[in-house]
């Protein structure tokens, strides 16, 4: 769309304001779905992975027939194979999936978590490092408690994120939504 001189692209946007509305609230029912069975909203986000991973996995090994040495072929086409494979195991072993993807998440919140502890401590003298600090040292303890929970809680703790997520969105819209109306 060309914007002539005199026009307001946020009044199109404010036009549209109930379909923001909607689909916010599309979401929050999602999100409330999802929190109800939180095993069943793990497994969707599981299968959801795994299907990046086979789709990903498949453009790969399309990728490593087009390099043309042959050192390069091989290598490029064991890793789409590693990506296959993985995304076929989260279809076979759900729940196997999930723990593995539940250990990661619990460690990349750890690795997070003192990397943000160690910038505040950085910047210490500067105003509102305690917030830095703050939030460093809850992605810390969340990575901690996942792990010491780890692996029952990866039964339900993806579905959990999920739901939230879902939820948290559908929320957003609605006010962003209900805001463009005023």
């Amino acid at each position: 769309m060309v914007l002539s001189p005199g026009m307001n692209p946020l009044s199109e946007v404010r036009a549209k304001w109930g379909w923001f509305v909607a689909l916010g609230v599309v979401l929050l029912v999602f999100g409330g779905i999802a929190a109800a069975n939180l095993f069943m909203a793990t497994v969707a986000s599981v299968y959801y992975v795994g299907m990046l991973m086979i789709v990903g996995g498949a453009v790969h090994l399309a990728h490593a027939f087009q390099v043309k040495a042959w050192r390069e072929t091989i290598s490029w086409a064991l890793s789409a194979l590693l990506y296959l494979a993985a995304g076929v195991l989260a279809f076979v072993n759900p729940v196997l999936t999930s723990a593995v993807l539940t250990l990661l998440m619990a460690a990349a919140l750890l690795v997070a978590g003192v990397f943000r502890i160690f910038a505040a401590w950085r910047v210490r003298p500067e105003s509102g490092w305690g917030w830095l600090m703050a939030g460093g040292v809850v992605t810390t303890l969340a990575g901690i408690v996942f792990i010491l929970g780890w692996p029952v809680n990866s039964l339900w703790l993806l579905g959990l994120f999920l739901a939230f997520d879902l939820a948290m969105q559908g929320w957003a819209l609605i006010a962003f939504g209900l805001a463009l109306r005023k």
